[in-house]
């Protein structure tokens, strides 16, 4: 394989990756949350949102956000993007920016998981709405950058 085809490679493992994460926030809060709700008594509700919930955390950890950085990572090095480069204007600062927001997606998910496990449904809800929202920050400032 050329290395065009392989950079081709890397940035659709990038952006599939960025996809099933978003799509299934996207998923959960839309269709499954609202349907387990309207559906399930309470303690089946209870059950299943916690377990859908696993589920989608342990795909998180151990194919997102894995895929995701070492992508990430590699697309920056083949573009040639140093700590420097983060603060210039254009691809720079949209990828700083997009790192952050990264960053704080993380930190709401993270929360949201404490939240849940410590029983306090308000604040886990309203931190899943912050990562949800982030999170399409974050392919909106995605679409701003070239591809490598």
């Amino acid at each position: 394989m050329d290395t065009v085809g392989v950079w081709s490679l890397v940035r659709f493992a990038h952006v599939t990756g960025a996809a099933l994460w978003v799509g299934g926030q996207l998923a959960l809060s839309l269709v499954i949350l609202p349907l387990a709700r309207h559906l399930l008594a309470p303690e089946a509700k209870d059950r299943y949102t916690a377990a859908a919930g696993r589920r989608f955390g342990m795909l998180t950890g151990t194919v997102f956000l894995p895929v995701q950085l070492a992508t990430g990572w590699a697309m920056a090095w083949h573009k040639g993007v140093t700590w420097a480069s983060l603060a210039e204007p254009g691809y720079g600062r949209t990828l700083a920016t997009k790192l952050a927001l990264f960053a704080l997606v993380m930190l709401a998910a993270a929360a949201h998981g404490i939240a849940h496990a410590k029983g306090r449904a308000d604040l886990a809800r309203a931190l899943a709405v912050v990562s949800l929202v982030v999170s399409l920050g974050i392919v909106f400032l995605a679409t701003a950058l070239p591809a490598t």
